[in-house]
């Protein structure tokens, strides 16, 4: 079985692979706070979601965070995204807004920076 890392460069898929090149989506608007989902809604139009929108569907079984969910899937926001849109698009995902008060979005903030 072929192993898809080099040592040194890390995966030989980039993210990038992941969402055919785009870097634009609907998920653009999407913030670090902004909760997500699942509706529980079936694909259709021909929709499939990749592996990786299953992933996200099985974490959003209960609201999550689009930083909880980058953090999880281990992949860049920007790329997480443009899933998130692409699912959005499909009504595969609701998104909602985090009732958070300034002080916890400054610890967020201050949070990831040290990372």
């Amino acid at each position: 079985m072929t192993r898809w890392m080099d040592e040194e460069a890390g995966p030989v898929v980039r993210p990038y692979a992941l969402i055919g090149g785009r870097t634009r989506s609907s998920g653009d608007a999407l913030d670090l706070v902004s909760m997500i989902t699942a509706t529980g809604t079936v694909p259709n139009g021909g929709f499939v979601p990749g592996p990786e929108q299953e992933r996200i569907l099985s974490l959003v079984a209960t609201a999550t965070s689009v930083a909880d969910i980058a953090s999880d899937l281990d992949l860049p926001l920007g790329v997480v995204r443009v899933l998130l849109g692409d699912l959005h698009d499909h009504k595969l995902i609701s998104i909602g807004r985090a009732s958070t008060s300034e002080r916890i979005l400054k610890e967020v903030i201050n949070g990831l920076r040290a990372l």
